[in-house]
């Protein structure tokens, strides 16, 4: 991961260099104070209407998935824009734009998916024991204390 962020690092300083040499310092700095005002009001926007929708999903009792991975990738977004650099900044806006993050919701999604069709499901049945040696005479009543293995 720390290899990962280095190299990322690293392509950030090549690029902004890079347009830097080709379209001076002045204009890259105010070209990507630009970039990342714009990726912060898209994250606004678009981070209000993903909690909107999120909770039009809850209220009306549907699947709320979707929106779980739109608000996730918005906060991947904003991660992105407030590091410094045109590689993250274009990444963010991608993830912000809603048809490219729809593309990257529905990879995740079946993703998810198919790791959970990959383990078993695991039941879990809540239930009592009752013991025989201590069942009452008949006609008296039945008194069941319960013992669950998962409390001291």
């Amino acid at each position: 991961m720390f290899v990962f962020l280095l190299l990322v690092f690293v392509a950030e300083i090549a690029v902004v260099v890079a347009i830097g040499q080709t379209i001076g310092l002045l204009t890259t700095i105010v070209l990507l104070v630009a970039v990342s005002v714009v990726g912060v009001a898209m994250l606004r926007r678009q981070g209000t209407r993903t909690l909107t929708s999120f909770n039009e999903a809850l209220r009306s009792r549907r699947d709320p998935s979707p929106e779980m991975v739109d608000g996730m990738l918005v906060g991947v977004a904003a991660a992105l824009v407030l590091f410094p650099g045109f590689v993250s900044d274009v990444l963010a806006l991608l993830l912000l734009f809603p048809p490219t993050r729809a593309v990257v919701r529905r990879r995740v999604l079946r993703r998810a998916a198919e790791r959970q069709r990959q383990h078993s499901p695991v039941i879990v049945v809540d239930s009592e024991v009752v013991y025989p040696d201590r069942a009452p005479r008949p006609g008296t009543p039945m008194i069941i204390e319960s013992e669950r293995e998962d409390r001291d």
